[in-house]
């Protein structure tokens, strides 16, 4: 029998995201496909930066979003990634500890900086992000910690981090470790692009040790290499235990064991899209944990989300997501 301590353990990026207001000329300007995310060097992460003078800086990675997100909301919630030993890495660990997340990850002992994403955020409230893995990328199987893994109701893997080889390994490891305790082991899809990168992997991971997907239309439709949404579900109902599909204005929908469960979205004024899914997937996650139905899972995931994208931001304050419960 499990002993769970824990009901979300995320491993992903440890990133300080720096986020700024534009529009498409400067998108134009640098070379970047609108919503995407594009993974930099550290002379074009200098000089990026250096072009987003005045913006927001705030420690973020999709699935510390998601971590900090569920901690927040009520949920017990641990995370695995690595910073360097420097100023940025600093601050990625207290802020993600000052949400309450369980952070044990040793930092690197090496000349590579922390990981930054460089978030430029669009007047329609799109998206565009440029990162710079640096330390994040170092992640490797020294850095798994079993015993929080084992003792995790569900351990969440971030799709972005697929990128190196050690990550991907670890990745499999994490996977047999979850299950090996009698766990479940979720994935994040994370960017279409991603999926484009790893396909192959991905389709493998899920079909040796992954539990629950989350997605959007987009990725979904990538990891099945459909046009059509509906062809992509209905792959993903084939293969999948549970997939949790995001549709953005369009609400959700839930697949599991042959039934579909359809979440509408929670109304709201768009002001940054940024982090909608990792806290989607924070909401259901900390309401499926407790044991609740998957269209109350699905509802906490819409609210949540709804409120990382009424502001600037992916993490909204504690306060408003504690109401929400």
């Amino acid at each position: 029998m499990a002993v769970t301590r824990y009901d979300i353990t995320g491993i992903g990026n440890a990133i300080v995201d720096l986020l700024l207001p534009t529009d498409d000329a400067f998108l134009s300007r640098h070379g970047m496909p609108k919503g995407g995310m594009l993974l930099i060097d550290a002379d074009t992460a200098t000089k990026l930066t250096a072009a987003m003078q005045g913006g927001l800086s705030a420690s973020g990675g999709s699935v510390a979003n998601t971590c900090a997100v569920a901690a927040a909301l009520g949920a017990r919630a641990a995370f695995l990634g690595k910073v360097a030993a420097d100023e940025m890495g600093e601050t990625f660990r207290r802020e993600i500890t000052a949400h309450g997340v369980h952070y044990p990850t040793a930092p690197l002992q090496a000349h590579i900086p922390t990981a930054r994403c460089l978030i430029l955020v669009t007047p329609d409230g799109q998206r565009t992000m440029n990162t710079y893995l640096g330390a994040g990328g170092e992640f490797s199987l020294a850095d798994l910690d079993e015993t929080v893994i084992a003792a995790s109701a569900v351990t969440y893997l971030e799709g972005y981090l697929f990128d190196p080889p050690a990550a991907q390994a670890a990745f499999a490891e994490a996977a047999r470790t979850a299950r090996a305790a009698g766990q479940k082991t979720a994935l994040s899809l994370s960017d279409a692009f991603c999926v484009d990168r790893h396909r192959d992997g991905f389709r493998r991971l899920i079909t040796e040790g992954v539990d629950i997907i989350f997605a959007n239309e987009a990725e979904i439709c990538s990891l099945y290499q459909r046009n059509d949404f509906a062809e992509a579900a209905a792959d993903a109902a084939r293969e999948i235990n549970l997939a949790v599909l995001t549709r953005s204005e369009a609400g959700s929908i839930i697949l599991h064991e042959g039934t579909q469960t359809h979440v509408g979205a929670s109304p709201t004024q768009v002001v940054d899209t940024t982090g909608a899914g990792d806290a989607y997937a924070a909401g259901f996650l900390t309401a499926y944990t407790k044991g609740a139905s998957l269209h109350a899972a699905g509802v906490l995931g819409a609210r949540a989300a709804a409120l990382a994208i009424s502001r600037i931001g992916a993490r909204p304050p504690a306060d408003e997501l504690r109401a929400l419960v």
